[in-house]
């Protein structure tokens, strides 16, 4: 597949307001002149209607919430993995590695080394993190938006730890997608070890009964289940069921550690 077929099959929703310039700026260091099937220019450009009037691409993509895309997800992933990238002044060779192969793993080899080249072009922009969240909230589901977050933990810890800064970087984004306090500390939960890290990812204190903790697990079950996320492709669920696993095996843990059933 050529780039140019990629990129034009990927994007949905991510073609308009700021995500679409960043995009658009990145292929410009990679391809001159993308066009759709008919040789219409995809970004930025004027293109035609069915009655051959000229129009531009819609802008007003906080008017609804269509279903996300896999390209869309990708793409907002890429932008959101250059910030965390950069949060601590430097581009450490393992995040990068991480994000390549996690993208391999994924897509594939062809469509990750595309991906891989739009990344690169990506981190050399100054990008809005506010700008770039506001348009995911409004734009992508809950579920969609909680992977999004899992994978950036991903990346800060591929060098083997979380600095400050990244956890700072990660934590603004959290804020700015709109997910919750809880959630943010159920997911950070799963990449550190500590004695409560269990509780932490289920969202309960230590000091609940033993049926809390059971409606717990259920409840974190259903909201990481990798069918959250079934419109984003095969890809994606597979992704997700690394969050799942790990919910499965905090609750384990405390039923070990208090010996219920």
């Amino acid at each position: 597949m050529s780039f140019s077929k990629w990129i034009g099959a990927a994007l949905g929703w991510s073609f308009g307001g700021p995500i679409g310039a960043i995009i658009g700026m990145a292929l410009g260091g990679l391809v001159d002149g993308i066009t759709d099937g008919d040789g219409q220019p995809l970004i930025g450009e004027r293109r035609r209607n069915r009655r051959g009037k000229t129009y531009r691409q819609r802008t007003d993509y906080n008017r609804q919430r269509p279903q996300t895309q896999s390209g869309d997800f990708e793409v907002s992933l890429l932008i959101l993995a250059s910030i965390v990238i950069k949060a601590d002044g430097k581009q450490d060779q393992r995040e990068l590695d991480y994000v390549r192969q996690q993208f391999t793993n994924m897509y594939g080899k062809e469509r990750a080394n595309h991906a891989f080249k739009l990344f690169k072009n990506i981190t050399k922009q100054d990008i809005s993190t506010r700008q770039v969240c506001n348009q995911i909230r409004r734009m992508m589901d809950h579920p969609s938006r909680l992977q999004l977050l899992h994978f950036l933990f991903g990346i800060a810890k591929a060098d083997g730890f979380v600095t400050e800064d990244e956890l700072r970087q990660i934590y603004t984004i959290t804020g700015y997608l709109g997910i919750s306090n809880k959630d943010f500390e159920s997911i950070k939960a799963m990449f550190y070890n500590s004695s409560d890290n269990a509780y932490k990812i289920l969202e309960i204190s230590k000091s609940v009964s033993d049926d809390e903790v059971k409606k717990a697990y259920r409840q974190m079950a259903k909201k990481y289940h990798p069918d959250r996320v079934g419109h984003l492709g095969k890809e994606h669920q597979e992704g997700a069921e690394e969050k799942f696993r790990q919910v499965q095996e905090a609750y384990e843990h405390i039923q070990k550690e208090r010996g219920f059933k």
